[in-house]
């Protein structure tokens, strides 16, 4: 299955992704892990609840990348960090990677000033039919995977807010590009090289 809906537990969670970035650079324990998320809170949650589907949402996509990358998140500027996330997330998440590559190159090519709704409508019935075997989502889970996807495209620069998602040009930062060409990363390169 190349579609999944993991995506609806957040967006790119920039600060909780430099707090797990920093765990893994420290190469920390089972126990280290599980203090600094439910004992200590680093990820500011709620509830054990909501920090455990953050915690495992941010570490399974970090878990894709290097340590280079995870320095990039924990130490870079606010853009290389950010930019460095949406990387693992495309990695991790092919719905966001096939919007970007797909739609939101398509949108740029035409010359499209802001990216509709339904838009996204229309590429969830495109992937079920690149992949079959894609769940079928309920009204909520369709909306919450939505809204994770164009908040994604916000915080990365892409569109300019989820209400009006205009579209704005985006230059990936060169350390982010260069560690994915060193990884031979082609298609997160790909889809995060949509911009004119």
């Amino acid at each position: 299955m190349r579609y999944g809906a993991e995506i609806t537990a957040g967006a790119l969670k920039l600060s909780e992704s430099r707090v797990m970035a920093g765990l893994l650079l420290r190469g920390a324990s089972a126990e280290e892990w599980r203090k600094a998320i439910y004992h200590d809170n680093l990820l500011l949650t709620r509830s054990p609840r909501t920090a455990k589907r953050l915690a495992v949402l941010i570490r399974g996509r970090l878990a894709l990348v290097e340590a280079p990358l995870w320095q990039l998140i924990r130490d870079g500027s606010v853009k290389e960090a950010t930019h460095a996330c949406l990387a693992a997330a495309i990695k991790a998440s092919p719905l966001v990677g096939d919007f970007l590559d797909l739609v939101v190159r398509d949108a740029y090519r035409t010359f499209k000033a802001t990216l509709s709704l339904t838009l996204w409508t229309d590429y969830l019935a495109d992937c079920r039919g690149r992949d079959p075997a894609m769940p079928l989502w309920n009204e909520s889970t369709i909306n919450r995977l939505r809204s994770s996807v164009f908040t994604i495209l916000a915080e990365a620069g892409y569109i300019d807010h989820t209400k009006t998602r205009n579209l704005q040009v985006v230059h990936i930062v060169e350390p982010v590009l260069r560690y994915l060409e060193q990884h031979d990363e082609r298609y997160v390169l790909r889809c995060l090289q949509v911009a004119p």
